[in-house]
């Protein structure tokens, strides 16, 4: 019988091989950009056409390269990084493997122009298919250009399963582009789409760095991790807990400079906010693990995007301690854990020590009301003599307490998670005020709350809940309408968004529109806004939008589920700017929310309580 096994030619072993490192135009990005910030570079720029199916190119301004290992550079496995196998374990730049050009090559026509500072002239080289085609001197800035020309050309295959959607290509380049400039924030990065800027970041500290790539909404939501231990460092920053989203696109990890997934170490980050965020949320955060080079290996993985831990329980411990104690003293949760297993170690009592004794309670009855009455005291009877006592109302309203659910069109009664009114139903308080009886008189009390005397009652209005509600049902007209009240800001305000919150503003504009915004793109992720809702003031816009463009993010299948969404969101962030209310303030909203017809329970918690004057005699009796 003939023998079988057969020696692959070089140029379809390198063919094959290029699967394993170069998968899409966006692996093309990560490789080369790596390879510039190994070269020394201060400026990176990245230009791509068609999704990178037709064009990647990157421009350095790094050391360049000299004739020799310029064509050098396209052999496989040539590398200037080690030189005995003991270099691998202690290598800090982005690799080793010197697979990277040579697979890229193998697929594409790549041409590299490149020249050295002590260099008069550059060079040109040009390989196509994995072969060498021609290397002449040429006129060249310092650093190098990689143009990688028509990916997979030479195996159509493999050119015909790159998703073929470019918006989705596109998509990928992006993302590899932030991981690499999320991690050097000392490097200039710009990212371009057929010679359109996208992405143009500075030099800037790592904050302002995420700010540049995730918009001007995340600096205030960032807490920062600042841990230093024997086996490694964390540092970076997290979110906030009420900040958590319904995906993981604000999650990055790195370490010693590379970005890496670790859905093990991912959960020591969420377990850390275990209570503080739905069961089904993703917390946000930009972390840097530094550990002794010699106990990873960042190349157990073709994309380099796997890493192995020497100290893999020890580092999963760090960064959950870590994070909860960045929480812990940003007042997000209790710096002790009451649930731990471990014993408090109390001092036992002994004889002839004095112990404080606790203050005497002078006011058993006290009541908060007593003051309007003239009186400096009273007793409050308990729901069976017929009084409804005040609930007790947290410093954050919850915003879906001023929410009058029976009283929307009937498609926005579809259930959401950020909607659900609770396990009881909303009910009528029964307030038995006649259409047009007015009120005798309304206070302000305590600076929040409305009271109105009625010839046989007394009601009390919650204005910040009242508030909302009556911007809610402006909002929600408005975007029935199409038509709002806009106040034009004396200079327009910049705006960054993210990619993706800059297709939601550009995708729902009309509603924006109809909401009272003002806003023209400007490319590059920004926007610029010239007007605002008439209740919304500048100090809100930033958050405002960022609140309404999350809320777009939500799935929404019914034009007035969204417009739900988009009213109750905008009115909660408008309403959250009023700090205190005046006795013109208390007349106006009481008066409103009377004439609306909307005393109901929302989550279990009211917009307005009412009293019977039998029972406010009572009282004194």
């Amino acid at each position: 019988m003939a023998d079988c096994i057969k020696l692959l030619p070089e140029i379809v072993a390198n063919q094959i091989k290029a699967g394993e490192v170069v998968e899409s135009p966006s692996s093309v990005v990560k490789e080369m950009m790596e390879n510039a910030i190994d070269a020394g570079a201060t400026e990176v720029t990245v230009n791509f056409v068609n999704g990178g199916r037709d064009l990647v190119q990157i421009i350095d301004n790094g050391r360049g390269m000299s004739p020799v290992d310029a064509r050098m550079a396209f052999e496989c496995h040539a590398t200037s990084k080690i030189a005995s196998l003991d270099d691998i374990y202690a290598l800090h730049t982005f690799g080793f493997r010197g697979e990277a050009l040579s697979s890229i090559s193998a697929v594409s026509q790549v041409e590299l122009i490149t020249r050295q500072a002590d260099c008069e002239v550059g060079t040109q080289t040009i390989i196509n298919g994995g072969e060498f085609v021609s290397q002449t001197p040429i006129a060249a800035e310092v650093g190098s250009q990689f143009l990688v020309r028509n990916l997979f050309y030479n195996t159509p295959a493999r050119r015909k399963f790159i998703n073929s959607k470019e918006s989705s290509l596109s998509s990928d380049i992006k993302r590899e582009f932030r991981r690499v400039a999320l991690c050097h924030p000392e490097v200039a990065c710009t990212l371009m789409n057929n010679s359109a800027p996208i992405y143009s970041l500075p030099v800037s500290s790592l904050v302002e760095r995420i700010v540049g790539i995730m918009g001007n909404a995340t600096r205030r939501n960032l807490l920062e991790v600042d841990v230093e231990t024997t086996i490694a460092s964390v540092k970076g920053y997290v979110g906030r807990p009420e900040t958590a989203r319904n995906n993981s696109s604000e999650q990055y990890m790195f370490v010693n400079g590379r970005f890496f997934r670790s859905p093990y170490l991912n959960k020591a980050i969420t377990k850390a906010y275990e209570k503080l965020i739905p069961e089904k949320g993703y917390p946000t955060f930009f972390l840097y693990i530094t550990v002794d080079a010699e106990r990873v290996d960042v190349n157990c993985h073709a994309q380099k995007t796997e890493v192995k831990f020497a100290d893999n329980e020890a580092i999963w411990q760090i960064l959950n301690a870590a994070v909860r104690e960045t929480l812990a003293k940003n007042g997000a949760m209790p710096l002790i854990d009451f649930e731990s297993e471990e014993v408090v170690d109390i001092p036992v009592a002994t004889h002839g020590v004095r112990y404080a004794e606790p203050p005497a309670i002078t006011k058993v009855n006290y009541n908060p009301f007593a003051d309007m009455y003239g009186s400096e005291g009273g007793s409050v009877k308990g729901s069976g003599d017929g009084w409804s006592s005040i609930p007790s109302i947290s410093s954050e309203f919850d915003m879906a307490s001023s929410i009058d659910f029976g009283t929307m069109p009937k498609a926005a009664d579809a259930e959401f998670d950020y909607l659900e009114s609770g396990e009881g139903e909303e009910q009528s308080l029964g307030l038995d005020i006649e259409s047009k009886e007015e009120p005798q008189s309304i206070s302000l009390c305590c600076g929040r709350y409305g009271v109105a005397a009625f010839a046989s009652k007394m009601v009390v209005v919650d204005l910040t809940r009242a508030h909302e509600r009556l911007l809610y049902n402006h909002y929600f007209a408005s975007l029935q309408s199409g038509h709002s009240v806009s106040q034009q800001l004396l200079f327009p305000e910049l705006l960054t968004l993210t990619e993706e919150e800059y297709d939601l503003l550009e995708e729902f504009s009309v509603d924006m529109a109809s909401l009272g915004f003002e806003i023209k793109a400007q490319g590059n992720n920004t926007v610029e806004v010239y007007g605002i809702p008439a209740d919304v003031s500048t100090e809100q816009l930033d958050r405002a939008v960022y609140d309404l463009l999350q809320s777009l993010k939500l799935p929404q299948s019914v034009v007035e589920m969204r417009r739900n969404a988009l009213a109750q969101t905008l009115a909660h962030s408008a309403a959250a700017g009023k700090g205190y209310f005046s006795q013109e303030d208390a007349e106006r909203l009481t008066t409103q929310i009377l004439a609306a017809g909307e005393c109901y329970t929302a989550n279990g918690k009211r917009i307005v309580s009412a009293w019977a004057l039998s029972d406010i005699k009572n009282l004194f009796e």
